[in-house]
């Protein structure tokens, strides 16, 4: 039985949106009408379950919304390649926050992985960034993913024979079946921390599993090429940036990255031991980054010193 901290409470409102190209999009709302505002945009084979550790944490008192990406969930599959790509995924948080954010209103934004990737990539979008109050861009990189991978040991060398493995590992078609001890211990390994909980390498094991193969595949070929590091100079808003110092997906190499390039940087939390999956590994962490940022965004002075710091 998985723990209901991994499970979403029932949410306030659930309706569906349709991105520029007609894609159907589910987006799940929690938490009181009227509080401060929230989106949240999962990463690559996650959904909105995989939020709901720190929905927990947020939903008393923000309005939190949550939605699938594209493939991803309830939300639809794209019908081909033409499909996926960073302009879909920036049409489809502009879509999101002109569904969810009010006239005059602003929302913060999290993103993990993929997430924080859509929010670089929608960063041009003069419809997003209007309805954007500030950012925290979890766990994620910028560019050049398969360079900076960590899951094939760097006792394999040349580097290029490791760049060729990590694209296969990236890319691979293999359906990834039902949850076994085996599947466990190779997710944990990739994407969590030495220390993780079994309950949460479960919880994560059950979503990831659950993205199907083709949309899997058809994301990791975006993933392989992508370059949105032109939108870091556009985030005009308080941005927070958190990783894992265990992350072999995006190591702190990406997030040193961006905190650099942000035009108004507000701290780089580095959680020692702490892997790809920080949402739900540390889950008051990553809540309590979005908590501070809400904050600086009403104009809230800031009690914290806001560089690289460790939790």
């Amino acid at each position: 039985m998985i723990d209901r901290d991994f499970v979403l409470p029932d949410p306030a409102a659930v309706h569906r949106v349709v991105s520029a190209d007609g894609t159907g999009l589910n987006v799940e709302e929690y938490g009181p009408a009227g509080a401060p505002l929230v989106v949240l945009a999962h990463g690559w084979t996650c959904s909105t379950p995989f939020w709901a550790p720190v929905v927990h944490r947020l939903a008393a008192d923000h309005r939190v919304i949550a939605y699938d990406q594209r493939g991803h969930g309830r939300s639809d599959r794209p019908s081909g390649p033409a499909g996926y790509g960073t302009r879909q995924l920036a049409d489809d948080l502009e879509a999101v926050l002109s569904a969810v954010v009010p006239v005059g209103g602003r929302a913060v934004l999290a993103g993990h992985s993929m997430g924080g990737m859509t929010i670089m990539a929608a960063a041009d979008r003069a419809g997003v960034a209007a309805r954007t109050a500030g950012a925290v861009l979890i766990s994620t990189g910028p560019a050049d993913l398969v360079a900076e991978l960590l899951v094939v040991p760097a006792a394999v060398r040349p580097a290029g024979l490791r760049r060729a493995l990590h694209r296969l590992v990236l890319e691979s078609r293999l359906p990834l079946g039902r949850v076994n001890a085996v599947s466990r211990a190779l997710l944990k390994y990739a994407t969590m921390g030495p220390r993780t909980p079994a309950a949460q390498v479960q919880a994560c094991a059950l979503v990831v599993h659950a993205c199907p193969t083709a949309v899997r595949h058809g994301w990791a070929k975006v993933l392989g090429t992508l370059d949105v590091t032109e939108g870091l100079a556009r985030i005009a808003v308080p941005t927070a940036v958190v990783v894992g110092t265990a992350d072999r997906l995006t190591p702190p190499v990406h997030a040193r990255r961006i905190a650099a390039a942000l035009p108004d940087p507000r701290g780089l939390l580095e959680l020692p031991g702490v892997g790809h999956m920080s949402p739900v590994e540390r889950p008051d962490e990553v809540a309590a980054e979005i908590r501070r940022i809400v904050a600086a965004a009403e104009g809230a002075p800031s009690t914290e010193n806001e560089r690289s710091r460790t939790a």
